[in-house]
């Protein structure tokens, strides 16, 4: 599991990664025993490429253009309501998984990534946890908790409210800080605030926060 990765509970016992089709950078990959491995549509010729072998290749197979063989495969219509990813997130939600890891979902047309954006929203609201990697970014959410990291982490960091208003925020430790305030979808107050060599932590009481940063190695308990 990636080093980065130091969370309590359940969350660390194991994890679900979820591949999609747009090229990526996997130096933090390495799945444990019962970790579960999903490739969503084109990202099983991400994983080829990778040499990497699926546990479950999930999705409507346009982008791939045909369907795996032997492989254990979900095929869903191509018109459906939900994204590849987020089937791939409901069956590892459905087998009990709360971390998931996604790699080569984001960077590409700017609708499939805010749709990728929601669905880390849509874990956190399922008592999970989700990572998105686009190489230099992580996108995470989190719905009445919290979240911390080192005093190592440098770059930028920016803070939404993008699934509705979220009351009870507070950020301590960087740049600009705030406490107990309310974000809302339609007010970027949290854009582009800045790691400062301190210890920094980011807390909502109530309602869903979208957190980007820079690197992948900066969370701590």
């Amino acid at each position: 599991m990636p080093s980065f990765l130091e969370l309590k509970g359940d969350f660390k016992m194991k994890t679900c990664y979820i591949f999609g089709a747009l090229e990526c950078s996997v130096a933090d990959f390495n799945p444990q025993e019962n970790d579960l491995i999903i490739a969503a549509d084109g990202g099983y010729s991400t994983l080829k490429k990778l040499n990497i072998k699926p546990d479950l290749v999930v999705g409507d197979f346009d982008s791939l253009g045909s369907i795996p063989e032997n492989e254990n495969v979900v095929k869903h219509p191509v018109k459906k309501d939900d994204t590849d990813t987020l089937l791939a997130v409901k069956i590892g939600l459905e087998k009990g998984y709360k971390t998931f890891i996604i790699y080569g979902a984001i960077g590409g047309r700017l609708d499939h990534t805010l749709a990728t954006i929601q669905t880390a929203a849509f874990v956190a609201e399922n008592g999970g946890i989700a990572y998105i990697y686009d190489g230099n970014y992580t996108v995470t959410a989190i719905k009445n908790s919290s979240i911390k990291f080192k005093d190592t982490a440098k770059g930028y960091i920016s803070v939404f409210a993008l699934s509705g208003i979220a009351k009870g925020v507070t950020i301590n430790g960087l740049l600009y800080e705030l406490n107990d305030a309310e974000i809302t979808p339609s007010f970027p107050i949290g854009v582009s605030n800045e790691f400062i060599g301190k210890e920094s932590e980011i807390t909502v009481t109530d309602g869903v926060l979208t957190i980007i940063f820079e690197g992948t190695h900066n969370l701590i308990k």
